[in-house]
């Protein structure tokens, strides 16, 4: 198809164009004035016994503490894990971060702490949302630690490091009515091409129709003195 050609299709079914139109606008205006959606962080670390010759927990983080807080996120992350979490009343959508010392390639985990986010359109309900996580990240340590029958003096525990806190989660409108332009662009060109095509194959088929008017073409018809014998 020529551009000339491509630019007579388009003219042609110019009516495509304006549904589309409407559409895009319908679209950029939900993006101008999007529905409010917070987003509530967490960070929780897992903590060894204190023991008199440390006292101090937080200076005795070792990479296994990690290891152990990893197998957790693993478990909440399976499927058992999100209906559980789903059946403790967690809704919408929420992230486990292990927060540690490698890289996206070889993740060493040396550092015991874990990021909880928990997103929704209340603020309250993402504060809720986070506390529930770490409340069943916490019981799944637990559990594990009685499984074992470790003690309650040598038990590892959970500690707060900073409490759930809502923020308000702002896009960039300018990549985002680009984006509706762009598929309103692509949707209405190839709807406009599609329908022309569909209509023109249409129009072809009715004229051929016409044309033979419903009578036998000349080869099959039958002589009359054949017909009579």
């Amino acid at each position: 198809m020529t551009p000339g050609e491509l630019v007579r299709a388009l003219r042609r079914r110019w009516y495509v164009l304006a549904v589309a139109l409407v559409l895009a606008a319908a679209g950029a205006l939900q993006v101008l004035r999007p529905d409010p959606t917070y987003v509530s962080t967490a960070i929780v670390v897992l903590k060894p016994p204190v023991t008199g010759s440390q006292p101090n927990q937080l200076a005795n983080l070792q990479p296994p503490l990690a290891a152990v807080s990893y197998a957790a996120v693993r478990q909440l992350e399976s499927p058992a894990g999100a209906a559980e979490l789903r059946a403790a009343g967690v809704g919408g959508t929420y992230r486990m971060i292990p927060r540690n010392s490698g890289t996206s390639v070889t993740p060493r985990y040396l550092i015991p702490s874990l990021q909880v986010q928990a997103e929704h359109s209340d603020p309250a309900a993402a504060d809720a949302a986070a506390r529930t996580v770490i409340e069943v990240y916490t019981k799944h340590l637990a559990d594990l630690q009685t499984q074992q029958g470790i003690p309650d003096r040598a038990r590892m525990s959970v500690d707060l490091l900073v409490p759930p806190a809502a923020a308000a989660q702002s896009g960039t409108k300018s990549r985002a009515l680009a984006g509706v332009a762009l598929l309103a662009a692509v949707a209405s060109v190839a709807g406009a091409l599609w329908t022309d095509r569909l209509l023109a194959r249409r129009r072809r088929r009715r004229e051929g129709a016409g044309a033979d008017g419903g009578h036998p073409a000349a080869g099959d018809r039958v002589p009359a003195g054949a017909a009579s014998r």
